[in-house]
């Protein structure tokens, strides 16, 4: 149940765009909420709000050093999502390649016939 609401929070953090690109800025290493918020056209409070998911979430870490706040990446909450979309691709894998199994049986009943 716990691996539950931890997934959890992680898609609903992964779940917004916004969020999203943030991320996709923090690959490229640590950055203040002022370099962070400059592509977006939203008020500060409201991207603030973003931060804060993303930090409840566990997917980014922050450091106050005097009046500015950091983010960076914190990688290792990202193996929650992986694993769990692992999980589901081996299911349906296995699934599709019973499905291939059994079209071809009826295709070899077919050209018996």
């Amino acid at each position: 149940m716990v691996q539950s609401a931890v997934a959890d929070d992680v898609f609903y953090a992964l779940s917004n765009a916004t969020r999203r690109k943030v991320l996709e800025q923090l690959c490229l290493g640590p950055a203040t909420v002022s370099q962070l918020a400059e592509p977006f056209d939203m008020a500060l409070p409201s991207f603030v709000q973003h931060l804060s998911v993303l930090e409840r979430s566990r997917l980014v870490k922050s450091k106050k050093q005097g009046r500015v706040r950091t983010y960076e990446l914190a990688p290792e909450r990202f193996k929650v999502a992986e694993g769990w979309l692992t999980e589901r691709r081996s299911a349906w894998e296995s699934r599709l390649d019973r499905f291939d199994e059994y079209v071809k049986q009826l295709k070899q009943k077919e050209s018996k016939s």
